[in-house]
C-alpha cells in the first residue's frame, strides 16, 4: 500500500477516534450590491493579488473527509492542529499534531518537484516526486503536497504561456475568468477563477488535467486582511476525481515574514524507516512484466 499525506489523516483519526457527521450544502444568497468588473480589470485583479505573497506562515486547523455520490457517504475525520510555511517560488512545509497532546504527527516538505514525508505512528520517512500516482484504486495513494501548494496561492496569467478569457456565468453575482494555458503545441483549460462579485475577490478555483478533467476543485471564504493583504480564514480543498476534501482553517497568519531556508530542511530521524516511493512504485512495475521469451545474448567483448 502506497502511503501519501491523506492516509495520514486517516491513520490520525483512527488512533485518537473520528467523528462521523452529515453535512448540507446551504442555498448562497446576497443582498450586497453587485460590483463590475471587464475581463483585463479581472486578470489586473488577480495579478496584483497574486504578486503581494511571497510567503504564508500559517497555524490552522485541519479538517479532512474521504467520499461522495460514488460511495454513497462521506466519512469525516476528526479536527487536528497544524502549521504551513509556503515560500515562492514553489515551496512548502505542513506539520500536524495529535489531537490533545499535540505531539507531532507527521511532517511533510515538498520543493515543487520532490516532496519528504515524516509519520510518527509508523516511524516511517517517505520520500518520492510530487506527481499524482497514476492508475491506483485507493483514493488515499494520490494527495501530493503540490496540490494544497496550488490553492493557498492563486498564479497570475502568465502572458506568455496563458490567456484568459471571461466567461458568461448563469449566476449573477459571479464572474468567471477562463484561463487557457499552451500545451503541447496547442490550447487547453487550464483552470478557471471564479471571482465574487459583492467583493471582486476569488471565491473558487477550478484546475484541470491535461484531458479537461477537473482535479482540484478549491473555494474560498472569510476573507480578512492579514498583514496588510486580503487572504481568505477558510480554504476548502476538494479532489472530485478520488472523492476527498481536505479544509483549512486559519487560526493565525502572517504574510511575507522571514522564512530561513533551515525552516524547509526535514531529515531522517534516527530509528526511522526510509520508503522511496519512487523506487517502490518502478519495482513494482518491474514486477509486472513478463521477462522476454528469447533474451538477447550477451555481446562479444571483442567487437
Amino acid at each position: 500500500m502506497r502511503l501519501t499525506l491523506l492516509a495520514v489523516f486517516a491513520l490520525l483519526s483512527s488512533t485518537t477516534g473520528c467523528l462521523f457527521r452529515t453535512r448540507t450544502v446551504e442555498t448562497r444568497l446576497s443582498t450586497a450590491k453587485l460590483e463590475t468588473a471587464t475581463q483585463q480589470e479581472l486578470i489586473d485583479r488577480l495579478s496584483q493579488e497574486a504578486g503581494k505573497i511571497k510567503s504564508l506562515n500559517a497555524t490552522v486547523d485541519i479538517d479532512t473527509s474521504v467520499g461522495g455520490e460514488k460511495r454513497g457517504k462521506v466519512t469525516d475525520f476528526k479536527e487536528i492542529r497544524g502549521y504551513i510555511l509556503v515560500e515562492k517560488p514553489n515551496m512548502l512545509r505542513m506539520i500536524g499534531l495529535y489531537p490533545i497532546v499535540h505531539n507531532k504527527a507527521f511532517d511533510v516538505v515538498s520543493d515543487g518537484e520532490h516532496f519528504k514525508l515524516l509519520v510518527s505512528a509508523t516511524n516511517k520517512f517517505y520520500i518520492g516526486h510530487n506527481q499524482v500516482i497514476e492508475g491506483s484504486d485507493n483514493p488515499l495513494d494520490t494527495l501530493r503536497p503540490q496540490a494544497i501548494y496550488d490553492a493557498l496561492l492563486l498564479q497570475a496569467i502568465d502572458p506568455e504561456k496563458e490567456i484568459a478569457v471571461l466567461e458568461n456565468s448563469s449566476e449573477t453575482f459571479l464572474d468567471v475568468l477562463d484561463v487557457i494555458g499552451k500545451h503541447d503545441g496547442g490550447w487547453r483549460l487550464a483552470r478557471k477563477v471564479v471571482f465574487d462579485r459583492t467583493n471582486l475577490v476569488p471565491h473558487r478555483q477550478i484546475v484541470f488535467d491535461d484531458n479537461g478533467n477537473p482535479v482540484t476543485d478549491a473555494s474560498y471564504q472569510f476573507y480578512q486582511e492579514y498583514d496588510g493583504v486580503q487572504f481568505p480564514s477558510f480554504i476548502d480543498i476538494k479532489r472530485p476525481q478520488e472523492e476527498y476534501d481536505i479544509r483549512l482553517i486559519i487560526v493565525k497568519l502572517a504574510i511575507n515574514q522571514p522564512i530561513k531556508d533551515d525552516q524547509f530542511a526535514l531529515q531522517q530521524p534516527p530509528g526511522f524507516t526510509l520508503i522511496n516511493l519512487d523506487e517502490r512504485n518502478r519495482n513494482a512495475s518491474n514486477k509486472g512484466t513478463p521477462a522476454p521469451t528469447n533474451p538477447a545474448q550477451p555481446s562479444d567483448p571483442q567487437h
